[in-house]
């Protein structure tokens, strides 16, 4: 028999099982059979872990096919189409029998549910969901979506019974948002409108349920209601498009949103439990949830935007440019995404096509996007185009934007204009006195040029104190302690900092210049050779080169000079 080890959580698999050995005749094709299986599953496992589901679910399916449905490649198989946003084929793949895993049979039986809501059989998605529970991790979705599998099958009073879940805040506040939506449809207004107050109580509503809320006031012809709500939610975040679009819709007597359908409810119903997903690192269960979601909805564009996020993350920038790429023209999202899919191509070293887009964004006047715009002009050493803008957008504002005077005093400040860099910068900081990354700017440019070195020293210790993860943050401390001439604190620091972002160049040649200073040559020597790997900017890339070409090392240098 051929064994092959498929996966380090797979079991050892038989691929063309047999009892015995073949005769000699028919070996060749046995073996060349395994082969052919086993290489398609090595593709497709190396594309689905290197951010590319479409290209493994094609070869994950091949596998499959040729090893007669082995259950764990069926099961990968499963996996690849799911993430690729193949549910309906996802769903045929559900892991199921005694040899399936029992989290892949779990969530196997969630995709079906998904699967079926969206063709139309509303009963078939409720008999599955509410056979055999569906257990952790999943538990949350299964709750959430529950309501809205029965009203797709006819159970209206089974709908309008809140999903609760022990000791799951989540799932008691966006089950209270789904029933309101559902008493609604049900033409319960009373009650739809004693849920809607309940989410939107508080000092601080969701901007989800202020929304929710604002629809639902206009769907019942009471607008000035509804301008009212959405003006105190400005109030809170003056910024939020969606809000400023859904004021001015209401405000000229447009039409009201339509009530969510039963597949857009469901659809909204997934994304609680994929943010929570995803901010707790559990990505791919996140991605897979996305993925639901936009089989019920595909116009859900803030979906889209988290999808995108999460393969930007995984690496798979062409996957992660097309889901940027789905908000339309004029939509509240498409700014944002738009900007996305601009520092998509930045990050990959296509900054004409990343201005092109953003100056495309910009062209529309929302300010979001001019803002995008001049982020990428900064990245770009275009400052002064940068500043051009930034006067325009702080001359627009009613309510001074800490953000906007930063990005302004940091133009400024990498033109060598210091004045104005600094006007701005202390500006900004009186505005957003304990923001991190301002403190640690502000701080770190005064111990640089030698002015204020008490206070600006304490200012980059509480924006460690404030983020001590941020391996930028604990660099500058690092720095200012080099600069200040502590050499010996400086490689203590900056040791650590290396520890948080191992990859960052300018961090790896900060502390090769502390250990030349400390007489640890052979030590710094290593960093700045590594800085070299690290794709430096080419100021960084050139103060490497220089170090290592002349092997003086750094100059020393204290602060004020």
């Amino acid at each position: 028999m051929r064994r092959i080890l498929l996966a380090a959580s797979a079991p050892l698999l038989l691929l063309g099982a047999c009892a015995t050995v073949p005769p000699a005749s028919s070996q060749p094709a046995a073996e060349a059979a395994a082969d052919s299986a086993y290489g398609m599953f090595l593709a497709g496992s190396a594309a689905l872990s290197n951010g590319r589901p479409g290209e493994a679910a094609k070869f994950l399916d091949l596998a499959r096919a040729e090893s007669g449905d082995e259950p764990a490649v069926a099961e990968r198989a499963f996996t690849a189409a799911l993430m690729a946003g193949d549910i309906d084929h996802a769903a045929e793949l559900a892991p199921d029998g005694p040899n399936a895993s029992e989290p892949g049979k779990r969530l196997g039986r969630l995709v079906k549910v998904v699967a079926d809501l969206a063709n139309g059989r509303g009963k078939a998605a409720k008999d599955e969901l509410t056979g055999e529970s569906i257990g952790f991790p999943h538990r949350a979705a299964a709750a959430l979506l529950g309501p809205w599998v029965a009203a797709a099958a006819g159970d209206t009073e089974g709908s309008i019974v809140r999903p609760q879940l022990r000791g799951d805040g989540g799932v008691d506040y966006f089950g209270q948002i789904g029933q309101a939506h559902l008493f609604e449809r049900a033409r319960r207004f009373d009650e739809a409108e004693t849920d809607y107050k309940l989410v939107t109580g508080g000092d601080n509503p969701s901007e989800i349920a202020v929304l929710a809320y604002g629809g639902f006031l206009e769907r019942r012809g009471r607008r000035a209601e509804a301008v009212a709500l959405y003006d105190a939610a400005l109030g809170r975040n003056p910024e939020s498009v969606a809000l400023k679009a859904a004021r001015a819709r209401a405000a000229a007597g447009k039409t009201a949103p339509a009530t969510p359908t039963i597949r857009e409810g469901a659809a909204f119903a997934l994304l609680a439990p994929a943010a929570t997903m995803i901010s707790a690192k559990q990505d791919q269960i996140g991605l897979a949830y996305l993925r639901l979601a936009l089989r019920l909805d595909p116009e859900r564009n803030d979906a889209w935007l988290m999808l995108g996020d999460v393969l930007q993350q995984a690496d798979d920038a062409e996957g992660a440019r097309l889901a940027y790429g789905r908000p339309k023209p004029g939509s509240p999202e498409y700014p944002a995404a738009q900007a996305k899919l601009a520092w998509s191509y930045q990050r990959e070293g296509d900054k004409e096509t990343a201005l092109k887009l953003a100056r495309n964004a910009a062209a529309s006047g929302d300010s979001d996007a001019r803002m995008v715009l001049s982020d990428l002009l900064r990245a770009d050493y275009k400052y002064e185009e940068a500043i051009k803008l930034l006067d325009t957008l702080i001359a627009e504002q009613k309510t001074p934007d800490w953000t906007l005077y930063y990005a302004r005093g940091q133009a400024y400040e990498r033109q060598g204009q210091w004045p104005p860099a600094e006007k701005d910068l202390s500006k900004a900081l009186e505005l957003r006195p304990d923001e991190p990354e301002l403190l640690n700017y502000l701080g770190y440019a005064w111990i640089d040029r030698g002015e204020n070195l008490k206070t600006a020293l304490g200012m980059v210790e509480k924006a460690v104190a404030a983020n001590p993860r941020s391996g930028a943050i604990v660099d500058s401390l690092g720095w200012a302690h080099y600069r200040l001439g502590d050499y010996k604190k400086a490689v203590e620091i900056l040791e650590q900092a290396v520890e948080l972002e191992a990859g960052d160049p300018e961090i790896n040649n900060h502390l090769g210049d502390a250990y030349w200073m400390v007489g640890r040559k052979d030590e710094a020597d290593f960093q700045w050779r590594r800085v070299l790997t690290l794709k430096p900017d080419d100021n960084v890339r050139a103060d490497a080169e220089r170090k290592l070409a002349s092997g003086l090392g750094p100059a020393p240098r204290l602060a004020g000079q």
